[in-house]
């Protein structure tokens, strides 16, 4: 009995991303409005000891990216870690990592369009809301619908944009601090002068962790891409490898650079803290050029949670875990219903932003804030059981190792246990972890009923999935494909 994971090679959908789309969907995936604004929310918290904070969440981002970027690039597969999920783990724990990371995006879609459209109202303040966000809805998901190559290059100048934006300030940054910008001199007395490196102690230093994590979640986008790509292989262990050190850089890298510009306790740093860096080195119109790249920023996001979300769907179809009708597609090889059932969500969520902001809207933001890290922790787990198989079965198919296996892995599954943990126990994000834990348990029901119902027709851990051949794209399928040994 085999024990592949079932590969896109002959799913249907196009090969049409290149090399170039892989790396910025990799490195844009992690570089998000969170960093820009977000991160202020942390130094106020912490101090310049923010650094450390992402360092950590930095560090932890990465052994998942690489345990994940082993399993990508030995059985590169529609649907990434769900089908790896899958076949290590069993069906439920497919069905949960699936659903909780389609759900996960569902909300990203609807959070990020509503947040797009505050921000262009900033330059055209005569239009409501509702209709800047229905626009934006629009044209990403037409954007989706055209073809991956078109999702491909505009996540390509979404995140080309991003990066560029986070080396300029950087080097500008760094230039500052140095005294190499005019009328300074070398600087770094703001790392200590308000109150020490850690004014609040150690502990809201490692508190910080949890939230920083989720500042890193996108990345893993880039082998759910894979499967859609010329090369594969090729593909995901370049985006994997090109993500560690450029994170570092520019989370640790950007914000030890704000927290050594701006006194950390500035209620500029709270509010946008590249701003208040920018300000005080007096870059002209700071203000305007920032707020352009955190809409970059927020674009990118809803491109990528439309993409996301309808890949995941499709996978999920393919073995009777979603309606077998989500998996047609069209004549460009996109799975058009999938995209739109995201989009028709996403477009409930921001009626309900407006409808109910402080009920429903704030229970949809707080039901995923934990379900990422549920999923990191499912993606460990995955490849330790995988690594054992495939070094057993096929040892040539890992061009692409995790480091110091199994204890790396087993650390990381530790650590991630600990972060999630630390949700439930701290005050400020208890909220989210425990109804990140009641999405959870509904999903978990949900899988019960349909094995009840006599729909879990694949065998479990040891089962592997057989991909049909491609079928006339304008027709269903006749059934989605089961498990054969």
């Amino acid at each position: 009995m085999t024990n592949s994971v079932d590969t896109g090679e002959r799913a249907g959908l196009q090969h049409s991303l290149k090399q170039r789309h892989m790396t910025l969907i990799a490195l844009g995936g992690v570089i998000g409005a969170g960093l820009f604004i977000g991160s202020g929310v942390l130094i106020h918290e912490t101090g310049p000891a923010a650094v450390i904070s992402f360092l950590l969440a930095g560090v932890l981002a990465i052994l998942v990216m690489r345990m994940l970027g082993e399993m990508a690039a030995a059985k590169p597969a529609v649907g990434s870690f769900y089908e790896y999920a899958r076949a290590a783990l069993g069906n439920r724990a497919g069905f949960a990592i699936g659903w909780m990371y389609w759900y996960f995006w569902v909300i990203v879609v609807a959070v990020e369009a509503v947040a797009g459209a505050a921000l262009i109202q900033h330059w055209l303040p005569q239009v409501p809301l509702w209709i800047l966000s229905l626009a934006l809805m629009v044209t990403l998901t037409l954007t989706n619908l055209v073809s991956v190559r078109s999702y491909g290059e505009f996540e390509y100048w979404f995140s080309s944009i991003k990066v560029a934006a986070i080396i300029v300030f950087i080097v500008l940054g760094a230039a500052f601090v140095l005294g190499m910008w005019p009328d300074t001199s070398a600087n770094l007395s703001n790392l200590t002068a308000h109150g020490g490196f850690a004014p609040h102690g150690v502990l809201p230093v490692l508190a910080a962790v949890v939230p920083a994590v989720a500042f890193f979640t996108g990345a893993e986008i880039a082998t759910i891409a894979a499967a859609e790509s010329a090369e594969p292989r090729k593909a995901v262990a370049r985006a994997t490898n090109s993500v560690i050190l450029r994170v570092l850089i520019f989370y640790v890298g950007s914000v030890f650079l704000v927290v050594a510009i701006r006194p950390w306790d500035d209620q500029s740093v709270l509010e946008s803290p590249y701003v208040g860096a920018l300000v005080t080195m007096g870059v002209p119109a700071a203000a305007e050029i920032m707020q352009v790249v955190v809409l970059t920023a927020v674009l990118s996001a809803l491109n990528s949670g439309l993409y996301t979300a309808s890949r995941v769907i499709f996978a999920l179809t393919r073995h009777n875990d979603a309606p077998k009708g989500f998996l047609k597609l069209n004549r460009r090889g996109v799975p058009v219903r999938a995209i739109l059932l995201g989009t028709v969500l996403g477009y409930v969520s921001v009626v309900m932003a407006y409808v109910s902001p402080d009920k429903v809207f704030s229970f949809l933001i707080h039901s995923y804030g934990a379900v990422a890290l549920f999923v990191y922790t499912l993606i460990c787990l995955s490849q330790i059981r995988l690594r054992r198989r495939l070094e057993r079965e096929a040892p040539e198919s890992l061009v692409l190792k995790m480091w110091l296996y199994p204890y790396l892995s087993w650390f990381t599954v530790a650590a991630m246990v600990l972060v999630t943990v630390s949700m439930g126990i701290l005050e400020d994000t208890r909220t989210d972890f425990l109804v990140s834990f009641g999405t959870l348990a509904v999903i978990l029901l949900a899988y019960e009923v349909r094995r009840r119902r006599g729909g879990d027709a694949d065998g479990g851990v040891e089962a592997t999935g057989s991909t049909p051949a491609a079928r006339d794209p304008e027709r269903e399928p006749a059934q989605a494909p089961t498990a054969s040994s």
